[in-house]
């Protein structure tokens, strides 16, 4: 079972979205686990999903180490395909919680008073992609488990 959540194939596209999806969401964790980047850090953090979005103390720690952990295992392309899983179920739990009141777009004009999900939806994405896939090319999963045949892009098989 373990071979099957690692396995993945060599596509240089599925690593150019795990990397890139890494980077946000480790800067994200960054800023909340660690107060890097102009974060609230872990206490700021917890404070405001505990006080002010009344998550309970345990997901409020869950979400944080997803974005940090989750955005490293991304970059590192180690154990992607839980680290994706992790990050899905921040994005659906910020837009249950927040930004489904805001509609779906963004607030590129500051004319709302919070984000729409447009963003979240795209992330939704990536990772739904990641999941299926695994992490491609340069990633620790491959070195672990080498490309089998199941991994292989349907349009190659033919």
């Amino acid at each position: 079972m373990f071979r099957k959540l690692i396995t993945t194939n060599d596509d240089p596209a599925t690593l150019i979205l795990r990397l890139v999806l890494g980077v946000v969401f480790f800067a994200h964790g960054a800023q909340k686990l660690l107060g890097w980047y102009g974060g609230p850090g872990f206490s700021g953090t917890m404070g405001m999903f505990t006080t002010y979005l009344h998550i309970p103390g345990p997901f409020a720690f869950l979400a944080i180490a997803a974005e940090f952990f989750g955005g490293l295992g991304l970059i590192l392309g180690f154990l992607t395909r839980i680290a994706a899983f992790g990050i899905t179920v921040n994005m659906l739990v910020a837009i249950a919680t927040v930004h489904h009141s805001y509609g779906f777009f963004m607030n590129w004009t500051g004319s709302q008073k919070g984000e729409g999900f447009e963003y979240h939806l795209l992330v939704l994405a990536i990772t739904a992609f990641l999941m299926i896939r695994g992490a491609g090319a340069l990633s620790v999963d491959r070195a672990i488990a080498p490309e089998s045949p199941a991994a292989q892009p349907r349009l190659a098989r033919a």
